[in-house]
């Protein structure tokens, strides 16, 4: 079974949580291809491991359906061969694509198309491409007996690709009626649109929760990515142990993990109790377990004991700042909050269950040099015990590792961070 996944703006993390999330699952995959653009899983899996709601980084998957070699693009629309094109709409036609509109769409018969390339000839052709699909598409069940609207864009838009919030409003997943093309350097893929990230359901538990904070909230979302970079899956324990008003442990407990929350702010055990009570009661999980319990990070062990499967958390991350920081004073931050994640590294490393995992964020701070500054906090660590974890670094995860480069394989670390921020967050992944 082969599918796609489309990316957020942060393609290397979306790339990390996936393959972790499949590795946590035991699923047997291979990356067939990938870029900042898409990815391709290949899986021995009937049914899909993961979909569009369980995962925080891609925001639309898809199954695919038919190959088609790159070099025919090229030949029609770089070249301009029209027997190439020829070729491209059997191809089209002989794939399951119609096949599935004809079988979900309503009376109206309203497809997209969308164009995800990697291809650096193709890339200013891909409207064009685009287009050509599209009249490929209708020009099949035209022949099939079919009258249908293919969906246009605004002229304003750089890619030729529909949003989710479009897919999800014109009901374009349900009725299989957004194909995705995705053209890579050697293969491309055609396909349908099986899932999309759903932005109301994370603004939803972002906004509609009874309790928020405004300063350094962690976005649903990326809260969802640390989950499953953790490694947690139903029934383990997971454990936030600087849990704020509980975003984190949100999605931990969506994701089906015995739920343990800590805090040193009596009006956030409180907040984040709510917020709980408050999720489990809107997604109807009467049966999920948390605790949210007041104490100090740096004294885990006897507030929660040991055996904990995951960690994910999110610490101070120091002052909010109206300007851009110098350096000296960016450093003097980060080092102000060194001792306290230092302290908790030892903490978190007592009371993992040998294999756990630690997913930190620690401060990325920008500043007027143009250099960041950072709490390097790998050496110490190791130090404690901690082994970082490669997740790109395993040839068996990709069909062709010759693919990866030496940069990516031996990434270990992520920074997420918009040009409007201050302060940014770099996120590391731990393995006891």
């Amino acid at each position: 079974m082969n599918q796609v996944l489309i990316p957020g703006k942060n393609w290397k993390l979306s790339l990390a949580e996936l393959i972790l999330f499949l590795e946590a699952r035991r699923a047997t995959f291979k990356v067939r291809g990938f870029s900042r653009e898409f990815f391709v899983i290949q899986t021995d899996e009937k049914t899909s491991p993961f979909d569009a709601a369980n995962l925080g980084g891609n925001i639309k998957i898809g199954a695919l359906g038919k190959t088609i070699p790159t070099e025919l693009f090229v030949k029609a629309f770089v070249e301009k061969e029209r027997e190439a094109r020829n070729q491209i709409t059997e191809e089209v036609a002989s794939s399951i694509v119609p096949s599935e509109i004809l079988e979900k769409a309503s009376s109206k018969y309203l497809f997209g198309v969308s164009v995800y390339c990697s291809a650096d000839p193709l890339r200013p052709l891909a409207s064009s491409i685009q287009r050509f699909i599209g009249s490929s598409i209708k020009g099949e069940l035209a022949d099939r007996g079919v009258k249908s609207e293919f969906m246009g864009f605004p002229r304003s838009r750089e890619q030729p690709q529909l949003t989710h919030v479009e897919v999800l409003k014109k009901k374009l997943v349900e009725n299989k009626a957004e194909v995705l093309l995705c053209i890579d350097k050697v293969q491309s893929w055609l396909g349908n649109t099986s899932g999309v990230h759903d932005p109301f359901e994370f603004q939803k538990r972002d906004v509609g929760k009874p309790n928020q904070r405004t300063i350094f909230a962690i976005p649903p979302r990326l809260a969802r990515i640390m989950v499953n970079l953790s490694g947690c899956t139903p029934r383990k324990v997971f454990i936030d142990p600087f849990c704020g008003v509980g975003t984190i442990l949100q999605e931990a407990l969506l994701s089906g993990a015995q739920v343990i929350g800590v805090d040193a702010n009596n009006w956030c055990v409180e907040a984040a109790t709510e917020n709980l009570e408050w999720l489990r009661k809107e997604y109807e999980l009467k049966d999920r377990e948390f605790r949210v319990l007041r104490g100090n990070a740096l004294g885990l062990k006897s507030i929660v004991g040991s055996n904990i499967d995951c960690i994910a958390t999110e610490p101070d991350l120091g002052p909010a700042l109206k300007n851009t920081p110098t350096t000296s004073y960016a450093q003097k931050i980060v080092d102000k909050l060194a001792p306290l994640y230092f302290g908790f590294l030892k903490e978190a490393y007592e009371i993992l269950r040998k294999d756990g995992r630690l997913v930190l964020v620690t401060p990325c701070l920008r500043t007027r040099s143009g250099k960041p500054v950072t709490m390097h906090i790998e050496k110490k660590a190791e130090e404690v015990g901690f082994k970082m974890i490669y997740p790109f670094g395993n040839n068996e995860v990709f069909e062709s590792y010759d693919r990866v480069k030496e940069e990516m394989r031996i990434t270990r670390r992520f920074i997420d961070m918009s040009e409007r921020h201050k302060t940014g967050r770099e996120i590391h992944v731990f393995q006891k």
